[in-house]
């Protein structure tokens, strides 16, 4: 199983110039933006990869692109820290142990609306045993 990066410093220059802009932007626009004159394709290649990835959205224009975020910028953040989170616990050696610092560290709200998400996402998967079937709310 893969699992996707984190974005790396291209890809998150790239997120913040279309986040900054007021409408969707053309790989040009997105350029301008950009620390350290990266070159067009580079910029297109990334922007298209972006919108593969669902972070950003293609509007054609003509025979180009713009570009819009493709969820609000707090849902774009939390998705890479999701990521961060889950290749932090798969590259460790101790998942349990993990696990166990990162709950022992929550407030009591927090370990509530953990709680509340495992059993959600429990009764969506069709229970701990792994079966399939349908749940009553």
């Amino acid at each position: 199983m893969s699992e996707r990066r984190a974005p790396g410093p291209l890809e998150t220059a790239v997120l913040a110039a279309v986040t900054a802009a007021d409408e969707p932007v053309a790989v040009a626009d997105v350029q301008a933006r950009l620390p350290g004159s990266p070159a067009y394709t580079t910029v297109m290649t990334t922007l298209s990869r972006l919108a593969a990835k669902g972070a950003l959205t293609q509007i054609r224009e003509g025979r180009a692109f713009r570009y819009a975020l493709a969820a609000p910028p707090e849902d774009v953040d939390d998705a890479v820290t999701a990521r961060r989170m889950r290749r932090l616990l798969s590259d460790g050696s101790d998942r349990a142990g993990v696990l166990a610092r990162f709950v022992a560290e929550l407030d009591p709200d927090e370990e509530r609306l953990l709680s509340e998400l495992l059993e959600r996402s429990e009764v969506d998967s069709g229970g701990a045993d792994g079966t399939s079937g349908t749940a009553t709310a």
